[in-house]
């Protein structure tokens, strides 16, 4: 039996772009023509981008979808391509069309409706009930989208109507679990089927969600034939053997490292530098405290956007100490951005002489120290307005937790890089960056390039991009004399783990303290989670990169009785 030779599409797909996207998808689908694919496959919602949101609720919207998909189909004579996009027929469903030979040849929609973490499928569409299937090239082949995989009857269904290899198109976000949990899923479907599978999964980021790619081949017999790199926008081949029922891959890219941090690092990059871009800043700038977070950011947003597009400010008052001076300016040189140090020592004072008056007979608190944080709130959000560069947000996941960040201070900002980054794995990232992420040659090409993320630039000095010192240091706020961050907060080892606990695992406190924490830190830390919900409402989107992300996924009331 003849082998059939596939082209997958793992590229972004922005939302809203409809002519932009099938712009793509036609140069595509021309691409994989030439190079003698007899079937293309495009991710889920290729046409609107995924999710679209509210978008779907315009009429507008899905005509231009429709439009897009009927040109489209015209040019696909001599060959077949599979393409996700928003189908109405008075009711609106998740699809994927096949169009060859000039036309749309079926459609197939989407079974299993996802409505949990940051999905809202049902919001917006309506469940299909069967399996489509079509024979290209002498294969059957089973049509299914995302979530129709994770159950075990649309493949069984579609096995059922003689499938013998299952096409899957997605948009399936990253998170540091889902890789492992995708294969043994496809490897369970596989083995239930004897269907061979191609996984193909979107690429980039939208707003606070990331997608990977890392696309997956996988055989009959439950064997994994081929793993794509993630966050690599690239056109994988492949062919499928019926007789054997497997699939191979051609000369598809190496990553480089596969390590959690290296993936975590370009999550990171992938979902800044989209944001900056899709949203069409020229760049962006953030305050340099000489403390770890900025730091990482800062060499986040270098290889996101090159040195070129980011400015980093430094803001010292008296509690600034040398070491947070000496540690941001080296790393500003090292990585080669536009570097200003801007001393609010002076407004900090006539902003305490203006207030005096009022605060009379109140002893100094943290309404000081806050003030601190809120006058560099203001400088930064001049001068982001002033040379039109969007403000980068530097807090982590454990202070977003518990509050400790200043609304309007170090709160400001309109993208955070680390608001799903806890602090522990902030030093993780750090000393990767420093080390392995260091030694590559690039963090990753737009395209087909497995190692750094795109528009990086070469730092001018070999030194360590993070200067050591500013990893090896206690963490503080620097907004009193000798400040740390655990005069406040129990150590981030402890506080990460039980936050872990409480968040991405909805444990209750009882049962965090039966697995041997103290009692009264459990009781402290999950009485500032739960407290601290308003602030979170009002903080920065960033890339979603846990099970259990603030912002889109996880959505606690503000007011609340439950303790």
């Amino acid at each position: 039996m003849a082998r059939l030779r596939l082209a997958l599409a793992q590229y972004d797909f922005p939302v809203g772009a409809v002519a932009a996207n099938a712009a793509k998808a036609g140069d595509l689908i021309a691409r994989a023509r030439r190079g003698g694919a007899a079937l293309v496959a495009f991710p889920e919602l290729t046409l609107s981008g995924y999710p679209p949101e509210d978008l779907l609720l315009r009429p507008s919207f899905l005509a231009a979808c429709d439009s897009e998909l009927a040109a489209l189909a015209a040019a696909t004579n001599g060959v077949a391509a599979l393409v996700g996009h928003p189908h109405s027929e008075g009711e609106v469903f998740n699809a994927a069309s096949l169009l060859r030979g000039g036309l749309v040849d079926c459609t197939a929609h989407k079974q299993v409706l996802p409505n949990y973490g940051v999905f809202d499928d049902k919001r917006y569409f309506r469940p299909g009930h069967e399996s489509t299937t079509a024979v290209i090239d002498g294969v059957r082949v089973g049509f299914l989208v995302c979530e129709d995989v994770w159950q075990p009857e649309p493949a069984a269904q579609a096995a059922a109507a003689g499938a013998e290899l299952l096409l899957v198109i997605n948009a399936s976000p990253w998170d540091g679990a889902k890789q492992a949990g995708r294969e043994a899923v496809l490897q369970a479907r596989a083995r239930e089927t004897g269907c061979a599978i191609a996984y193909l999964n979107m690429v980039g980021g939208q707003d606070e969600v990331v997608y990977d790619g890392g696309s997956l081949l996988v055989n009959g017999d439950g064997a994994i034939a081929a793993r794509a790199p993630a966050f690599i926008d690239v056109l994988l081949w492949a062919e499928f053997d019926p007789a054997s029922r497997t699939l191979s891959a051609e000369d598809w890219p190496v990553t480089a490292d596969a390590s959690l941090e290296a993936t975590l690092y370009a999550a990171l990059v992938r979902g800044t530098r989209d944001y900056i871009d899709k949203n069409g800043f020229g760049g962006v700038l953030l305050g340099l405290s000489g403390g770890i977070d900025s730091a990482l950011t800062l060499a986040l947003a270098v290889d996101a956007l090159g040195a070129q597009r980011v400015t980093a400010v430094m803001m010292p008052t008296r509690y600034t100490s040398r070491l947070s001076l000496d540690g941001a300016r080296a790393q500003a040189e090292r990585l080669g951005v536009d570097y200003h140090v801007i001393d609010i020592e002076p407004t900090y004072q006539s902003f305490i002489a203006a207030l005096t008056p009022a605060f009379a007979g109140k002893a100094a608190d943290t309404t000081e120290e806050n003030l601190q944080s809120r006058i560099r709130g203001t400088m930064l959000m001049a001068l982001s307005n002033k040379h039109g560069r969007l403000l980068l947000a530097t807090g982590n996941k454990s202070e977003m937790a518990v509050g400790y960040a200043t609304l309007y201070g170090d709160m400001c900002g309109a993208y955070a890089p680390l608001k799903d980054v806890y602090k522990t794995v902030v030093y993780r990232l750090a000393r990767w960056r420093n080390g392995a992420g260091n030694r590559e040659s690039g963090i990753g090409n737009r395209e087909s390039a497995p190692s750094r993320a795109s528009g990086s630039s070469t730092i001018p000095d070999s030194r360590f991009p993070i200067p050591p010192e500013v990893i090896d240091r206690p963490p503080s706020a620097e907004l009193r004399d000798n400040q740390t961050d655990q005069d406040s907060l129990p150590p981030y080892e402890v506080l990460d783990a039980i936050l872990a606990r409480f968040i991405e695992g909805e444990q209750s406190q009882a049962e965090i303290v039966a697995a041997g924490f103290v009692a009264d830190v459990v009781h402290r830390v999950v009485r500032l989670v739960l407290v601290n919900e308003f602030k979170r409402r009002q903080a920065a989107p960033g890339p979603r990169v846990t099970t259990r992300a603030f912002g889109r996924e996880r959505r606690y009331p503000i007011t609340s009785g439950w303790r």
